[in-house]
């Protein structure tokens, strides 16, 4: 598959054995969990303690926002292959 920007060309993997050791896999995935730590880290050092807050007053709330911006920051954007 050929890049439009850049011409270059990257193989998509074609076994699972090669998506889970691909950087396609791991870079979101780590930037999920670090979302995750990140959002636990917010809610137990910064959050809203009067329960008012709709994400900062609940940990689960917390951890799954922190985990969907760590994955939207990593997701498509391996630009070196």
């Amino acid at each position: 598959m050929e890049n439009e920007t850049t011409g270059k060309i990257t193989q998509k993997p074609k076994t699972l054995r090669e998506f889970f050791t691909s950087r396609m896999f791991w870079k979101p995935f780590i930037g999920t969990v670090i979302g995750g730590l990140a959002g636990f880290l917010y809610y137990y050092f910064i959050g809203c303690k009067s329960g008012t807050c709709a994400i900062t007053s609940n940990p689960f709330n917390s951890i799954i926002m922190g985990s969907l911006m760590g994955f939207f920051m990593t997701f498509g954007s391996d630009s070196k292959n």
